[in-house]
């Protein structure tokens, strides 16, 4: 079946909400980012959140990269 439509996939096909439930909006060092809880000490980078396109270039904040609960300075949750 072909299925030919301008929505989104995720609007057609919905998601299960255990997997959203550990992901989180953040701002780190003034860039909005959506990050899931992968340990105890260390979120993961799922997307960055900006519209500023030198936000996409910082290797720091790259989606599938770790920020640790210690280098958090500048954090805040939304």
């Amino acid at each position: 079946m072909i299925l030919y439509t301008m929505m989104p996939e995720e609007l057609i096909f919905p998601q299960e909400a255990a997997p959203l439930q550990k992901q989180q909006m953040i701002t780190y060092q003034g860039i909005p980012l959506l990050v899931e809880f992968s340990d105890q000490q260390n979120v993961q980078v799922i997307r960055v959140l900006s519209s500023d396109p030198q936000h996409y270039l910082d290797e720091r904040v790259c989606p599938g990269s770790k920020i640790s609960f210690a280098n958090l300075d500048g954090l805040s949750f939304f």
